[in-house]
């Protein structure tokens, strides 16, 4: 049994527990209240407080159907929907280089390969079925379908072995304006912009909040407005392309077409001085490398041009400088046979000798055809016999020599056993037809900072050898001292036709680095040139690429030789005369060359213009004699 004093105990705790609970409810709803009470007293200070919200928040905002109302602005979001087949690198620069207010975004979604890889092999089924039906039924061909197969199946090699990817890409842009005409004005200006590049876009339409929203820096994309694309021409999309080719030292080249920056460079800056030149006719690339003669001869730099078309002479006449004219009747020679006075480290003459004889030999090979073993054999031993018999030996001075002519190794082919026939081949050249052009000792000088060779007047059989001859001429002198120089070779395809002529400007791309010269290669016949075994070695050597506007002919072979992109492709395609691709070292710009009013007129190639130039000329001699009378 349960005493009643127990009973009274129990009753007592429980009243206890009860007051307690009563007591921490109270205390819990006190210490609510004052919360409360702390947190509209926080509002009210954060009311007098001014955020970075409160500074950047329009006074109003405003949904329309087609653009937003943010206070006094009115404000449009554009979003593309397709592009063409090819987009060129820069594409977008017209649009980013407005000069307006507006926001631009960009939204990648990477797509795994594996998926794109089935969906399209089930594309190429489909394609490849329904080429194959319109072939049974005899219908014409369809080159759109044919054009699709061949780009899916491109794409099909590159996802799989991993050179692209593929992604969807969206790309968004939200325009200002002050007033609803404004608006609508510009929306139609950046829409031409596009549809000028074959790229269609929309304006939005009853989703304007959900467009601005996607082009703020919060990295959401609510309109969701993609493109499936590869990530080759998704680069070409990216913004930020252009590169700097801006230097405190060099000459102009031009400017930079992505940003208009100035392309100031100089070549003997890079690894080598070497450039090559390669463009259709009247793209502009006589043009271009005049312009840079022109301005290097400002900063004391030695020029040595070869000109096959005489493109050269008014520039030469008009900055003083000498021009040479080889021809069978010129009265200008170069004897093949010179040699270069020993320097530097080329104090050994037996080496120069036969350096000599090895170059002599290309050239006779160019003269006479190919040689046989023997006939080869023949030819070194008569070489070597032709400069001793005028004392040239490995022990001579050759400072103090008189060189051979072409007409001492016929003599002495003629003596020798198995040179008889070498001499006959050789006789057009010392008596026939053609004498005028190897058979004399060298009497011109090369003293001036300007010196052009023409060979316009030379048959074409003859064009070839006469610019080997002076090319090795030309490498004689530069040997011979040490000087800043530019040597020019217009036309190079000329030598490169031939193995021993092609082998010999490699090897002088390759070795002049060390005697302070830079050769420049051009070229218009782009498959000649580099169908050569030496001409991809060539540009491999050549620290400095200008690529103009091509032929579609050999447009391939360019993007093969030079890696570029398909929009880099387009844009050699597609540009204006003077305009194309500049490369050096390891960057590259899209470059227009541009030249003031006084530079055109001199180095102009325009018969037009050259045409009003010397009737200019004659015009003011004549007045000249009236005046004088």
């Amino acid at each position: 049994m349960i005493k009643q004093s127990q009973l009274q105990q129990i009753a007592n705790n429980s009243q206890i527990q009860k007051q307690r609970e009563i007591n921490r409810k109270e205390k819990e709803r006190k210490e609510i209240e004052l919360s409360k009470e702390y947190i509209k007293e926080e509002r009210a200070l954060r009311r007098g407080i001014v955020s970075i919200k409160d500074i950047i928040a329009p006074a109003a905002f405003r949904v329309s159907p087609s653009y937003l109302r943010l206070g006094d602005k009115f404000v449009r979001t554009i979003f593309v929907i397709n592009y063409p087949r090819y987009i060129s690198v820069g594409w977008s620069a017209p649009i980013i280089n407005l000069n307006i207010s507006f926001d631009l975004a960009m939204f990648f979604y990477p797509v795994r390969s594996d998926i794109i890889l089935k969906q399209l092999k089930n594309k190429v089924g489909n394609l490849g079925a329904q080429i194959i039906a319109d072939a049974e039924k005899g219908a014409a061909r369809d080159p759109i379908r044919e054009t699709a197969l061949r780009d899916i199946e491109r794409l099909r090699d590159q996802l799989t072995q991993g050179t692209e990817k593929f992604f969807q890409f969206a790309f968004y842009i939200t325009i200002y304006a002050d007033s609803e005409k404004e608006l609508k004005d510009l929306s139609e200006d950046i829409e031409q912009l596009f549809g000028s590049r074959l790229i269609y876009s929309k304006k939005v339409f009853f989703q304007a909040e959900q467009g601005f929203n996607s082009t703020i820096p919060l990295c959401e994309d609510e309109l969701l407005i993609t493109f499936n694309m590869n990530s080759s021409p998704i680069a070409s999309s990216f913004p930020f392309i252009s590169s700097e080719l801006t230097s405190d030292q060099g000459i102009l080249y031009g400017i930079n077409r992505h940003n208009n920056s100035l392309i100031l460079f100089d070549k003997f800056s890079l690894q080598n001085a070497n450039a090559v030149v390669f463009a259709t006719s009247g793209a502009g690339k006589s043009y271009t490398i005049k312009l840079e003669v022109l301005r290097s001869l400002m900063l004391g730099t030695d020029i040595i041009i070869i000109d096959p078309e005489r493109e050269y002479q008014h520039l030469s006449e008009a900055v003083g400088g000498t021009y040479v004219n080889i021809s069978l009747s010129s009265d200008n020679k170069i004897n093949p046979f010179d040699l270069p006075k020993p320097v530097g480290e080329e104090t050994n003459s037996g080496d120069i000798i036969r350096s000599a004889v090895i170059t002599l030999k290309g050239l006779l090979r160019l003269m006479l055809g190919k040689f046989t073993n023997e006939e080869d054999s023949i030819m070194d031993n008569a070489l070597l016999e032709t400069y001793s018999k005028k004392d040239i030996t490995p022990d001579s001075d050759l400072s103090k020599v008189e060189t051979p002519v072409m007409q001492d190794l016929q003599e002495i082919l003629e003596g020798m056993e198995g040179g008889a026939d070498l001499a006959k081949r050789l006789e057009k050249y010392t008596k026939g037809t053609f004498s005028g052009l190897l058979n004399s000792p060298t009497n011109i000088k090369v003293n001036n900072q300007l010196i052009c060779f023409s060979v316009r007047d030379l048959e074409d059989e003859l064009r070839p050898m006469a610019i080997y001859t002076i090319v090795n001429y030309i490498w004689n002198v530069v040997r011979s001292e040490m000087k800043k120089r530019i040597l020019v070779i217009d036309e190079a395809w000329w030598l490169m036709q031939h193995e021993d002529s092609a082998k010999f400007i490699y090897a002088l791309v390759k070795r002049c680095r060390k005697y302070y010269l830079g050769v420049t290669t051009i070229t218009q016949d782009v498959n000649d040139f580099l169908n050569s075994p030496y001409g991809g070695a060539i540009v491999s050597n050549s620290a400095m690429q200008i690529l103009l506007k091509q032929a579609p002919s050999a447009i391939e072979l360019v993007q093969k030789t030079f890696h570029l992109t398909e929009g880099e492709k387009y844009l050699l395609l597609q540009c204006n005369v003077g305009e194309g691709i500049f490369f050096a070292g390891n960057k590259h710009v899209a470059i227009k060359v541009v030249a003031s009013y006084t530079e055109d007129q001199l180095i102009t190639s325009d018969p037009q213009q050259l045409l009003k130039i010397e009737e200019a000329k004659k015009e003011f001699a004549r007045e000249m004699e009236d005046n004088n009378m």
